[in-house]
């Protein structure tokens, strides 16, 4: 059977950077941090006290008043996003065959807001079960394609992918395999995030993951650099229109890229530790590039996982040297994460943008707030540091990885 191509027609992006793909895209090349001091709480008695919030975001704004009230902000944000890629896709709702439209989302938390109010409400009540009728459906995370196939009256597929950080990867790469194989001709894919509450913050802290740099939050997300200690949380949503090739050329879509394959690993190593030697990660680029036909030589630019851990980015260079030998030292490799936080299980979606953006545009973000050589990291690696840097991008690998040994990579190619 020969696989269909499948094709970038659409983008989305609401991030603590910019609200839209094209404010997420300026702000990347301008270097520019969204991590702050948190609005959403009280964090007097918190070890960390900033995230990368959402600025000058109103669900209202976008979402009928009562209906937003039915959604948890996960969900919010996967419809704000969504909205933007289906018209920048320019599909014709009215005239495409939705039965062959899916929705495939991914979400590695869901609703956490929404369960942790509902509890905390019933923790400080007489014992009486008095749950908000909407609890269930704003909490769980298949929520958010549902909706998004409702308004928009898509049929096919639908359903989230769960696989922490590396959620949203994972459902891209099940949206590129269900067109591959004829069996839709357009998936809405990506994911969301909203894990800025006081469960959130409170949980990642425990277990030592977050940077604690209060007194320069900006400066917090420091990926490869000496000083970096612990990711910083961020939320949001990323969305991407996948469609096959000659559906795409029929209708005379623009085309950002092609989606040449996907690779997924496990480190079946620890629930929340890299391999140190990066064994999954080096398993899931080698069966990324075997998926899409490529040979390692062929990669200009790696968007990496690149959290700001001391344990995670050792571990992902080290993979990078391993499987792209003396090339590895041509590739721009950078961390995005560096200005927009972690959004968890929004992150390979967002990540995903910013490699397609660097093949249309011919430039790559930089890699910020980098300032101490990290001896364990080979220096003749090019992390774009702290200035973006201009290449004809012909092919880009996104690197996404999750608690639980999850990873996921996949490969976009600038349309012959």
């Amino acid at each position: 059977m020969e696989l269909k191509r499948v094709v970038v027609t659409g983008l989305g992006a609401l991030t603590p950077i910019g609200n839209t793909k094209d404010e997420y895209w300026e702000a990347l090349l301008n270097g520019k941090s969204g991590a702050a001091p948190i609005t959403y709480f009280d964090t007097e008695k918190f070890k960390t006290k900033f995230a990368c919030e959402l600025k000058n975001f109103n669900a209202t704004d976008f979402l009928d008043r009562k209906e937003a009230r039915k959604m948890d902000r996960f969900t919010q944000y996967a419809m704000v996003a969504s909205d933007e890629a289906i018209a920048d896709s320019k599909l014709d709702l009215e005239t495409v065959n939705k039965l062959r439209v899916g929705v495939i989302w991914g979400a590695g938390i869901g609703g956490l807001e929404t369960f942790q109010n509902e509890v905390l409400n019933f923790a400080q009540g007489d014992g009486t079960p008095r749950f908000n009728p909407f609890f269930i459906p704003k909490m769980i995370a298949d929520i958010a394609p549902g909706n998004i196939s409702i308004k928009n009256g898509f049929m096919g597929p639908n359903y989230t992918t769960v696989s922490a950080c590396a959620s949203s990867a994972n459902a891209m790469i099940d949206a590129l395999n269900y067109i591959r194989l004829g069996q839709c001709d357009v998936i809405v894919t990506g994911g969301s995030e909203a894990a800025v509450t006081i469960a959130g913050m409170g949980g990642f802290n425990a277990m030592h993951a977050l940077s604690t740099r209060n007194e320069s939050p900006e400066t917090a997300s420091r990926p490869f650099d000496a000083t970096r200690d612990g990711f910083v949380l961020g939320e949001g949503a990323g969305a991407i229109i996948l469609e096959e090739y000659e559906h795409a050329k029929a209708r005379g879509a623009k085309i950002y890229a092609e989606v040449l394959g996907g690779g997924m690993s496990s480190d079946a190593h620890h629930m929340t530790a890299p391999h140190p030697e990066g064994i999954g990660v080096m398993a899931v680029m080698r069966n990324c590039l075997e998926n899409a036909g490529l040979e390692p030589e062929a990669v200009d630019h790696i968007n990496t996982h690149g959290t700001s851990t001391p344990l995670g980015d050792v571990a992902e260079l080290k993979a990078i040297t391993e499987v792209f030998g003396a090339h590895a030292k041509t590739i721009n490799i950078n961390s995005t994460k560096s200005m927009t936080g972690h959004l968890l299980g929004a992150a390979g979606a967002i990540e995903a943008i910013a490699s397609i953006l660097s093949i249309e545009h011919g430039i790559i973000p930089p890699t910020i707030n980098h300032t101490t050589v990290d001896e364990n990291i080979d220096p003749e690696l090019n992390l774009t540091l702290n200035k973006p840097q201009k290449r004809d991008v012909k092919v880009a690998m996104s690197n996404t990885f999750g608690f639980g040994g999850h990873n996921a990579c996949v490969l976009f190619k600038k349309l012959d």
